[in-house]
């Protein structure tokens, strides 16, 4: 009598996941692309909602065909890092002003940097980055 619960938990679970979309899911950072390459892994998750429920599957493709999220990145940046260096002084910190106009003149944009802060990266994030860990 106690399994019938946690069985329609898990089918409930399952279906959500399915409506949600995969791409739209694990790579909330995507959406918003038109068009490129689509991700395999994406489109075999979206695949297999799609061999197990019909109607859940094909939402799922709709909604990550919709929002883009099935895309892989292109990997081109708006501003190249390479051209964001001299906005960095020895000491690692960012002279807002050098920042700004180098924004200015790369996008076109006047952004306002007045209260925009630091984030200091993290190990991960350093690594990815090919750059040794902070000490």
């Amino acid at each position: 009598m106690r399994l019938k619960p946690v069985v329609s938990l898990v089918l409930a679970g399952t279906l959500l996941t399915q409506l949600s979309a995969c791409g739209s899911l694990f790579y909330p950072e995507r959406r918003g692309q038109i068009s490129g390459q689509i991700d395999p892994g994406v489109a075999i998750l979206n695949g297999i909602g799609l061999l197990f429920y019909i109607i859940p599957g094909l939402v799922a493709f709709g909604v990550d065909f919709a929002t883009g999220a099935i895309y892989l990145p292109n990997g081109r940046y708006s501003v190249a890092p390479e051209k964001l260096q001299p906005a960095v002084d020895a000491d690692r910190q960012v002279d807002r002003q050098a920042l700004q106009g180098i924004l200015q003149q790369e996008l076109g944009l006047s952004l306002p940097l007045d209260n925009a802060r630091q984030i200091e990266p993290g190990p991960q994030e350093l690594a990815l980055l090919g750059q040794p860990p902070r000490a």
